[in-house]
Protein backbone atom coordinates (compact mmCIF):
# COMPACT_ATOMS: atom_id res chain seq x y z
CA UNK A 1 0.00 0.00 0.00
CA UNK A 2 1.39 2.94 -0.88
CA UNK A 3 2.27 5.96 1.86
CA UNK A 4 1.30 9.37 1.19
CA UNK A 5 3.11 12.19 1.70
CA UNK A 6 2.20 14.16 4.78
CA UNK A 7 2.11 18.14 4.75
CA UNK A 8 5.99 19.97 4.00
CA UNK A 9 6.40 22.77 2.97
CA UNK A 10 10.20 21.22 2.15
CA UNK A 11 11.09 21.67 -1.57
CA UNK A 12 10.54 18.13 -3.45
CA UNK A 13 14.09 18.47 -4.80
CA UNK A 14 15.52 18.74 -1.58
CA UNK A 15 13.80 15.60 0.46
CA UNK A 16 14.87 13.90 -2.67
CA UNK A 17 18.70 14.99 -1.93
CA UNK A 18 17.84 14.19 2.06
CA UNK A 19 16.81 10.28 0.45
CA UNK A 20 19.51 9.95 -1.42
CA UNK A 21 21.88 10.98 1.36
CA UNK A 22 23.60 13.46 -0.83
CA UNK A 23 23.30 16.04 2.50
CA UNK A 24 25.47 13.61 3.95
CA UNK A 25 28.64 13.07 1.59
CA UNK A 26 30.60 10.43 3.88
CA UNK A 27 28.62 7.19 2.84
CA UNK A 28 28.97 7.85 -0.40
CA UNK A 29 32.59 8.97 -0.58
CA UNK A 30 33.20 5.81 1.29
CA UNK A 31 31.90 3.89 -0.96
CA UNK A 32 33.82 5.42 -3.80
CA UNK A 33 37.40 4.87 -2.11
CA UNK A 34 37.67 1.10 -2.99
CA UNK A 35 36.89 1.66 -6.71
CA UNK A 36 39.42 4.51 -6.91
CA UNK A 37 41.81 1.93 -4.69
CA UNK A 38 41.14 -0.17 -7.89
CA UNK A 39 41.46 2.04 -10.85
CA UNK A 40 44.59 3.76 -9.88
CA UNK A 41 46.73 0.53 -8.67
CA UNK A 42 45.41 -1.27 -11.76
CA UNK A 43 46.75 1.33 -13.82
CA UNK A 44 49.76 1.97 -11.88
CA UNK A 45 48.67 5.18 -10.54
CA UNK A 46 47.58 6.20 -14.45
CA UNK A 47 44.30 5.48 -15.33
CA UNK A 48 42.11 6.85 -18.20
CA UNK A 49 40.52 10.08 -16.89
CA UNK A 50 37.37 9.05 -18.96
CA UNK A 51 37.27 5.96 -17.12
CA UNK A 52 37.89 7.51 -13.71
CA UNK A 53 34.70 9.68 -14.13
CA UNK A 54 32.62 6.83 -15.39
CA UNK A 55 33.50 5.07 -11.67
CA UNK A 56 33.13 8.10 -9.45
CA UNK A 57 29.71 8.82 -10.96
CA UNK A 58 28.97 5.11 -11.19
CA UNK A 59 29.32 4.77 -7.46
CA UNK A 60 27.45 8.04 -7.02
CA UNK A 61 24.42 6.36 -8.97
CA UNK A 62 24.39 2.85 -7.48
CA UNK A 63 24.74 4.32 -3.79
CA UNK A 64 21.74 6.33 -4.65
CA UNK A 65 20.45 3.33 -5.29
CA UNK A 66 21.19 1.35 -2.72
CA UNK A 67 20.17 4.46 0.16
CA UNK A 68 16.29 4.59 -1.68
CA UNK A 69 16.21 0.65 -1.59
CA UNK A 70 17.39 0.62 1.86
CA UNK A 71 14.59 3.32 2.91
CA UNK A 72 11.79 1.43 0.93
CA UNK A 73 12.60 -1.48 2.64
CA UNK A 74 12.70 0.01 5.93
CA UNK A 75 9.87 2.73 6.57
CA UNK A 76 8.26 0.77 8.97
CA UNK A 77 11.52 0.48 10.99
CA UNK A 78 13.24 3.56 10.76
CA UNK A 79 10.69 6.07 12.29
CA UNK A 80 11.45 3.75 15.39
CA UNK A 81 15.12 4.62 15.39
CA UNK A 82 16.34 7.68 16.58
CA UNK A 83 19.07 8.45 13.98
CA UNK A 84 16.38 7.40 11.16
CA UNK A 85 13.31 8.72 11.87
CA UNK A 86 13.82 12.09 9.90
CA UNK A 87 14.29 10.12 6.99
CA UNK A 88 11.82 11.01 3.93
CA UNK A 89 9.79 7.75 3.72
CA UNK A 90 9.85 7.21 7.23
CA UNK A 91 8.73 10.29 8.13
CA UNK A 92 6.40 10.12 5.20
CA UNK A 93 7.78 13.54 4.19
CA UNK A 94 7.95 11.14 0.26
CA UNK A 95 5.21 8.62 -0.92
CA UNK A 96 6.44 5.44 -1.41
CA UNK A 97 5.88 5.94 -5.31
CA UNK A 98 8.00 8.88 -5.40
CA UNK A 99 10.74 6.78 -4.00
CA UNK A 100 10.38 4.15 -6.49
CA UNK A 101 10.54 6.06 -9.16
CA UNK A 102 13.92 7.85 -8.26
CA UNK A 103 15.54 4.49 -7.44
CA UNK A 104 14.95 3.38 -10.48
CA UNK A 105 16.36 6.09 -12.02
CA UNK A 106 19.32 5.81 -10.29
CA UNK A 107 19.55 2.24 -11.29
CA UNK A 108 19.00 3.12 -14.49
CA UNK A 109 21.96 5.89 -14.62
CA UNK A 110 24.18 3.26 -13.00
CA UNK A 111 23.29 0.89 -15.82
CA UNK A 112 24.25 3.24 -18.50
CA UNK A 113 27.49 4.12 -16.73
CA UNK A 114 28.35 0.17 -17.25
CA UNK A 115 27.79 0.30 -20.40
CA UNK A 116 30.97 1.99 -20.57
CA UNK A 117 32.82 -0.77 -19.27
CA UNK A 118 34.08 -4.13 -20.56
CA UNK A 119 32.13 -7.33 -20.75
CA UNK A 120 33.66 -8.75 -17.38
CA UNK A 121 33.24 -5.53 -15.49
CA UNK A 122 29.57 -5.21 -16.77
CA UNK A 123 29.18 -8.59 -16.04
CA UNK A 124 30.33 -7.86 -12.49
CA UNK A 125 28.16 -4.81 -12.24
CA UNK A 126 25.12 -7.18 -13.10
CA UNK A 127 26.01 -9.54 -10.36
CA UNK A 128 26.29 -6.54 -7.51
CA UNK A 129 22.48 -5.72 -8.30
CA UNK A 130 21.28 -8.60 -6.24
CA UNK A 131 23.32 -8.14 -3.58
CA UNK A 132 22.46 -4.25 -3.15
CA UNK A 133 18.90 -5.11 -3.23
CA UNK A 134 18.67 -7.78 -0.92
CA UNK A 135 21.21 -6.32 2.23
CA UNK A 136 18.08 -4.13 3.61
CA UNK A 137 16.50 -7.51 4.22
CA UNK A 138 20.01 -9.12 5.32
CA UNK A 139 19.35 -7.60 8.75
CA UNK A 140 16.04 -9.27 9.17
CA UNK A 141 17.82 -12.66 8.38
CA UNK A 142 20.97 -12.68 9.22
CA UNK A 143 22.62 -12.04 12.25
CA UNK A 144 25.71 -10.35 10.52
CA UNK A 145 24.50 -8.01 7.47
CA UNK A 146 27.38 -5.59 7.61
CA UNK A 147 29.03 -9.38 6.03
CA UNK A 148 26.55 -8.33 2.97
CA UNK A 149 26.86 -5.25 2.66
CA UNK A 150 30.71 -5.64 2.56
CA UNK A 151 29.94 -7.91 -0.17
CA UNK A 152 28.50 -5.38 -2.04
CA UNK A 153 31.12 -2.95 -1.29
CA UNK A 154 33.85 -5.51 -2.30
CA UNK A 155 31.91 -5.01 -6.17
CA UNK A 156 33.58 -1.86 -6.03
CA UNK A 157 36.91 -3.26 -6.56
CA UNK A 158 36.25 -6.31 -9.02
CA UNK A 159 34.83 -3.77 -11.43
CA UNK A 160 36.90 -1.26 -11.53
CA UNK A 161 40.19 -3.47 -11.16
CA UNK A 162 38.82 -5.59 -14.01
CA UNK A 163 37.79 -2.32 -16.01
CA UNK A 164 41.51 -1.08 -16.44
CA UNK A 165 42.79 -4.86 -16.86
CA UNK A 166 39.98 -6.93 -17.92
CA UNK A 167 41.01 -9.64 -15.88
CA UNK A 168 41.13 -10.21 -11.87
CA UNK A 169 44.20 -11.11 -10.32
CA UNK A 170 46.16 -11.70 -6.82
CA UNK A 171 46.26 -8.78 -6.07
CA UNK A 172 42.69 -7.70 -6.91
CA UNK A 173 41.18 -10.31 -4.70
CA UNK A 174 43.89 -9.03 -1.73
CA UNK A 175 42.15 -5.54 -2.30
CA UNK A 176 38.88 -6.77 -1.88
CA UNK A 177 39.43 -8.33 0.76
CA UNK A 178 40.87 -5.60 2.27
CA UNK A 179 37.76 -3.58 1.61
CA UNK A 180 35.68 -6.90 2.75
CA UNK A 181 37.33 -5.97 5.94
CA UNK A 182 37.44 -2.24 5.99
CA UNK A 183 33.87 -2.10 5.45
CA UNK A 184 33.20 -4.59 8.00
CA UNK A 185 35.27 -2.76 10.42
CA UNK A 186 33.80 1.15 9.85
CA UNK A 187 29.96 -0.36 9.53
CA UNK A 188 29.97 -2.24 12.90
CA UNK A 189 31.29 1.36 14.50
CA UNK A 190 28.72 2.92 12.35
CA UNK A 191 25.90 -0.23 14.44
CA UNK A 192 27.10 0.78 17.73
CA UNK A 193 25.09 3.73 17.89
CA UNK A 194 21.92 1.70 16.93
CA UNK A 195 22.45 -1.28 19.24
CA UNK A 196 19.20 -0.62 21.64
CA UNK A 197 17.18 0.58 18.93
CA UNK A 198 17.83 -2.45 16.60
CA UNK A 199 17.82 -4.76 19.75
CA UNK A 200 14.44 -3.29 20.78
CA UNK A 201 12.96 -3.91 17.59
CA UNK A 202 14.59 -7.05 16.61
CA UNK A 203 17.14 -5.75 13.63
CA UNK A 204 20.46 -7.81 13.03
CA UNK A 205 23.40 -6.78 13.42
CA UNK A 206 27.15 -7.14 13.61
CA UNK A 207 27.61 -4.73 16.67
CA UNK A 208 24.88 -6.37 18.35
CA UNK A 209 26.35 -10.13 17.24
CA UNK A 210 29.78 -9.03 18.82
CA UNK A 211 28.10 -7.52 21.79
CA UNK A 212 30.57 -7.05 24.14
CA UNK A 213 33.84 -8.25 21.83
CA UNK A 214 32.54 -5.69 19.34
CA UNK A 215 35.80 -3.37 19.88
CA UNK A 216 38.12 -6.86 20.02
CA UNK A 217 36.16 -7.91 16.47
CA UNK A 218 36.44 -4.33 15.17
CA UNK A 219 40.37 -3.94 15.83
CA UNK A 220 41.18 -7.56 14.15
CA UNK A 221 39.15 -6.69 11.06
CA UNK A 222 41.39 -3.40 10.91
CA UNK A 223 43.82 -5.31 11.10
CA UNK A 224 43.08 -8.13 8.94
CA UNK A 225 42.89 -4.51 6.36
CA UNK A 226 46.24 -3.25 7.24
CA UNK A 227 47.39 -6.77 6.78
CA UNK A 228 46.01 -7.31 2.97
CA UNK A 229 46.79 -3.80 2.32
CA UNK A 230 50.36 -4.24 3.07
CA UNK A 231 50.65 -7.38 1.00
CA UNK A 232 49.11 -5.50 -2.30
CA UNK A 233 51.67 -2.90 -1.46
CA UNK A 234 54.19 -5.55 -1.88
CA UNK A 235 53.19 -7.32 -4.92
CA UNK A 236 52.78 -4.27 -7.07
CA UNK A 237 55.35 -2.80 -5.76
CA UNK A 238 54.51 0.43 -4.24
CA UNK A 239 57.05 2.90 -3.62
CA UNK A 240 57.25 4.67 0.28
CA UNK A 241 54.69 7.18 0.22
CA UNK A 242 52.10 4.05 0.37
CA UNK A 243 53.94 2.89 3.25
CA UNK A 244 53.92 6.06 5.16
CA UNK A 245 50.13 7.09 4.12
CA UNK A 246 49.78 2.77 5.58
CA UNK A 247 51.35 3.64 8.58
CA UNK A 248 49.60 6.60 9.46
CA UNK A 249 46.15 4.92 8.82
CA UNK A 250 47.61 1.96 11.11
CA UNK A 251 48.29 4.61 13.99
CA UNK A 252 44.32 6.00 13.19
CA UNK A 253 42.83 2.67 13.22
CA UNK A 254 44.70 1.52 16.66
CA UNK A 255 42.98 5.03 18.43
CA UNK A 256 39.68 4.16 17.14
CA UNK A 257 39.98 0.68 18.65
CA UNK A 258 41.15 1.73 21.90
CA UNK A 259 38.40 4.29 21.82
CA UNK A 260 35.92 2.04 21.04
CA UNK A 261 36.68 0.49 24.13
CA UNK A 262 35.15 3.01 26.51
CA UNK A 263 32.20 2.36 27.65
CA UNK A 264 30.49 5.18 27.94
CA UNK A 265 31.34 6.79 24.28
CA UNK A 266 28.39 8.90 23.26
CA UNK A 267 26.47 8.41 20.37
CA UNK A 268 27.71 10.99 18.13
CA UNK A 269 31.74 9.56 18.38
CA UNK A 270 30.37 6.41 16.70
CA UNK A 271 28.96 8.89 13.78
CA UNK A 272 32.61 10.76 13.73
CA UNK A 273 34.61 7.76 14.15
CA UNK A 274 32.79 6.53 10.96
CA UNK A 275 33.68 9.98 8.94
CA UNK A 276 37.03 9.52 10.19
CA UNK A 277 37.65 6.39 8.00
CA UNK A 278 36.48 8.37 4.97
CA UNK A 279 38.99 10.59 5.01
CA UNK A 280 42.12 7.54 6.26
CA UNK A 281 40.78 5.75 2.89
CA UNK A 282 41.40 9.08 1.02
CA UNK A 283 44.89 9.62 2.31
CA UNK A 284 45.52 5.85 1.42
CA UNK A 285 44.54 6.66 -2.37
CA UNK A 286 46.86 9.21 -2.11
CA UNK A 287 49.75 6.79 -0.86
CA UNK A 288 48.98 4.25 -3.60
CA UNK A 289 48.44 7.07 -6.21
CA UNK A 290 51.79 8.49 -5.08
CA UNK A 291 53.36 5.16 -4.41
CA UNK A 292 52.46 3.93 -8.08
CA UNK A 293 54.31 6.91 -10.08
Amino acid sequence: MLNTPESNQEPLLLVIIRLLRWHKPEGRLILMIPALWAVFLAAAGKPPLPLVGVIILGTLATSAAGCVVNDLWDRDIDPQVERTRDRPLASRALSVKVGIVVGIIALACAAVLAFYLNPLSFWLSVAAVPVILLYPGAKRVFPVPQLVLSIAWGFAVLISWSAVTQSISTPTWLLWGATLLWTLGFDTVYAMSDREDDQRIGINSSALFFGKYAPTAIAIFFVGTIILLAEVGVLVHLHVAFWITLIIATLAWIWQSLRLRNPELPHPAYGEMFRQNVWIGFLILAGMISGSL
